[in-house]
């Protein structure tokens, strides 16, 4: 009598055998629901993205308008002050540069004792690859240090899922108008 060296197969070791291999598979590939279809996830990527942030507080067509406020107005850095804006994003410092976006949102004057900003903004991109994408971004605004340093806490569009952080630098401010000059850096799919 011949002897095998394999071993005999029975329905269940075969069942056992394809499910561990589908399921190994399965892992490997990272495979995740989308919409009921199955699909790889995409790579992560980090963007640098430079723009001017243009603050129009006063004059013809503000951009920035104070929606409400404490009703103590001693505080000299204007504490419980809310601000809703829909400020132009350029590319260079003048207003008169090329537009590639708005920030949309609020600002809310949330410093007793220095000029700090609770920041609530969305940059709405309207120019370029990022057209119709968005980055959601919240944080404490120092509006009066040099550099500042905000998180980026979502997105849309190409900027699904979004984190990172937007560094903010002063370029000119006065009474009419404050330029800020951004750098964000945003992990994205």
């Amino acid at each position: 009598m011949a002897h095998s060296f394999l071993p005999k197969c029975s329905a269940c070791t075969v069942f056992l055998f394809c499910f561990f291999f589908f399921v190994a598979v399965a892992v490997d590939a990272k495979l995740v629901p989308s919409q009921g279809v199955l699909h790889r996830p995409r790579k992560e990527k980090t963007s640098h993205l430079h723009f001017y942030f243009h603050d129009i507080v006063s004059g013809r067509n503000p951009t920035a308008v104070r929606v409400a406020g404490a009703g103590n107005r001693t505080s000299a850095t204007g504490f419980g002050d809310v601000v809703m804006i829909d400020d132009p994003l350029t590319e260079g410092p003048e207003l008169s540069s090329k537009l590639v976006g708005r920030a949309q949102g609020l600002y809310a004057s949330a410093g007793l004792q220095e000029t700090s900003l609770l920041m609530a903004v969305n940059y709405v991109f309207m120019e370029g690859k990022y057209n119709g994408s968005s980055l959601s971004i919240l944080g404490r605004n120092t509006a009066m240090r040099p550099v500042r340093e905000m998180a980026v806490v979502g997105g849309s569009g190409l900027f699904r899922m979004a984190r990172g952080y937007a560094i903010a630098r002063t370029h000119s401010f006065d009474a009419i108008k404050a330029t800020v000059e951004y750098n964000v850096y945003v992990v994205h799919y």
